[in-house]
């Protein structure tokens, strides 16, 4: 449930970053007559992600069990790259993402409100859609722990609050910080899915070592107490695991976490803080102002 809510959690409240700003930019620029056509983009989004959802699902319950493994087993290493490649996405374009948005949205006015509301689909579907993924696979990896799903919406109805609050200047809390430390817990999250991605297709036989156990939790060790539903939930931690998923999870965990902690990082999300939810210091003044007269600046 943990891991569900972590996911939910970073995902949406990116997600309620890019309406703030698209809102914030049409607020600031006098064109509130097209915010309906920005909330038919978030909600063709959400749509979609919700669609997304369902083909999975509608999918992994069609097949046969091996069918069934094989698939689990290949999204779950889809969500690990895509995962990956999202925390350092995040890192790389936070500082420019406002811009890169002004810019769409100034090119899009000429279209209208369907040209706005395909930007704005497009802008939160993309996060939509990997939420959706995130979610999905991470459900089947922690099945039995807790209750994942409802973690996810948890996660995201939490982001969506934050994301208001922020746009109205009525919290203020360090993003930096935020995306640093859901960064750690989402690649220790990845790093678990990965062991499951191992495990199935070690059952498949794709890959060798089934029978090769690591680590073997003495009897006293219950999967289905508390701290056992924890482990499973935030770990994807099993009572039994070889040695080729513990291999996978150290040879993913260190590089990755190294890269993410590498010299100039902080300094770069500090100046992409900065560029997200602060206005430039030349246009601040001492009153304060809500996000939607600021995020833009």
């Amino acid at each position: 449930m943990f891991s569900n809510f972590l996911i939910g959690l970073r995902e949406g409240l990116e997600a309620s970053l890019v309406v703030g700003i698209l809102v914030a930019y049409l607020v600031k620029t006098g064109r509130t007559e097209h915010l309906r056509a920005i909330w038919v983009g978030v909600a063709a989004a959400i749509v979609a992600s919700l669609g997304f959802v369902a083909i999975l699902e509608i999918t992994a319950n069609s097949l046969s069990d091996t069918a069934e493994e094989a698939f689990a087993g290949i999204m779950s290493v889809l969500t690990v790259v895509f995962l990956t490649w999202m925390i350092f996405w995040m890192r790389r374009t936070a500082r420019t993402i406002k811009g890169d948005l002004h810019e769409k949205m100034d090119a899009a006015f000429a279209g209208g409100g369907v040209a706005l509301a395909i930007l704005a689909a497009v802008a939160v579907g993309r996060e939509g859609l990997e939420t959706a993924l995130f979610l999905w696979t991470n459900d089947q990896a922690v099945s039995g722990a807790g209750h994942p799903a409802v973690g996810g919406v948890l996660g995201l109805l939490v982001a969506a609050f934050l994301g208001y609050l922020l746009y109205r200047r009525a919290v203020h809390f360090n993003l930096s910080t935020f995306f640093t430390i859901t960064g750690v817990l989402l690649i220790i999250v990845a790093a678990g899915v990965l062991t499951y991605a191992v495990h199935e297709f070690q059952e498949l036989g794709w890959l060798p070592g089934e029978d090769s156990i690591a680590l073997q939790m003495p009897g006293w060790y219950d999967e289905s107490a508390w701290y056992g539903t924890l482990l499973r939930g935030l770990f994807n931690f099993r009572a039994s695991l070889s040695v080729l998923q513990v291999v996978a999870w150290f040879a993913y965990l260190v590089p990755v976490m190294a890269l993410f902690f590498r010299p100039g990082r902080q300094a770069q999300m500090a100046t992409a803080q900065s560029a997200v939810v602060e206005p430039p210091a030349s246009e601040k003044s001492t009153t304060t102002r809500p996000l939607s007269e600021t995020v833009t600046r």
